[in-house]
């Protein structure tokens, strides 16, 4: 791989030096609501060198860590099958190199893609996930593949027991009573974060973070393509992601800033701190 001209804050590391790669998915296809969320890796990018690598919650900086910038893919917003295929392809690469990828959307559904190559180095693995919907459909406008849906397929890999909700605030009946089934879905808040961290620390299983940042109040973070109320704030989100970075997270992903909603850059500007802040806490 090649050095991106322009990284997120601090992350010039080498490849071979890095020990996680970070990678841009722009692709918003499937967006059923407010399109946008392609745009979100090239402006968190460009707005990251506002904040300091210094973290005051954390007391760490990213100067102290091997970040590797790997820029965006350049995916395909006519066929759904050949972007994930390529995502895919990017979080294989990067784990076939011994590397944690990390990877900023996109709409929700880019979780598939590289989900699906951590499946297969990590047939174990269990899911954390921060969101303001359940993303559990079988289908959204009869499609299998959407970010409505992502939830849903990666269950259909993983199966019972083994994906954990948390700030849930929306979505169908019927997805609320699969989850009673299937998955643990802690509605509106983190409670409860603490006992699955415990349990999860017990059964020494890897884990996935996928973080779709409207789990945030809109009155906090408004840049987003389907804002829900009723969501967490900073220093709550803040909190369950220092509490998940005890557990053996091997991949990551960030996902539905959509910048244009948000002219005052408040919501690009809280998304590049939360990236700053899970890179600190999980490195």
């Amino acid at each position: 791989m090649k050095p991106n001209i322009e990284t997120f804050l601090a992350c010039d590391a080498s490849f071979e030096d890095a020990t996680t790669v970070l990678f841009g998915a722009p692709f918003d296809s499937t967006t059923s609501f407010r399109p946008g969320t392609r745009f979100a890796s090239r402006a968190i990018r460009a707005d990251s060198f506002g904040l300091e690598t210094y973290s005051p919650y954390q007391d760490k900086d990213l100067e102290d860590l091997a970040i590797f910038d790997a820029g965006d893919l350049e995916l395909s917003f006519g066929r759904v099958d050949l972007a994930l295929k390529d995502i895919k392809q990017q979080t294989a690469t990067i784990l076939a190199a011994k590397k944690r990828p990390f990877m900023i959307g996109g709409e929700h559904l880019v979780t598939l893609g590289a989900f699906e190559a951590i499946f297969e180095q990590y047939p174990d693995i269990h899911v954390i996930q921060f969101d303001a919907h359940t993303d559990l459909r079988d289908t959204y406008l009869d499609a299998k593949l959407s970010h409505a849906t992502v939830i849903r397929r990666v269950h259909d890999l993983i199966g019972d027991d083994k994906i954990y909700q948390f700030g849930i605030r929306s979505g169908e009946r019927a997805e609320f009573k699969f989850a009673k089934e299937h998955t643990y879905l802690q509605k509106f808040d983190f409670t409860g974060l603490t006992e699955v961290v415990a349990t999860l620390k017990e059964k020494k299983v890897p884990v996935y973070f996928t973080l779709d940042l409207d789990v945030l109040d809109p009155a906090a973070f408004p840049g987003t393509g389907t804002p829900e109320a009723g969501g967490v704030m900073f220093p709550e989100l803040l909190q369950a992601i220092l509490e998940i970075s005890a557990l053996p997270i091997v991949g990551i992903d960030v996902n539905e800033l959509s910048p244009q909603y948000d002219l005052s850059g408040a919501s690009t500007a809280l998304a590049g701190k939360i990236i700053r802040e899970i890179l600190l806490a999980t490195n």
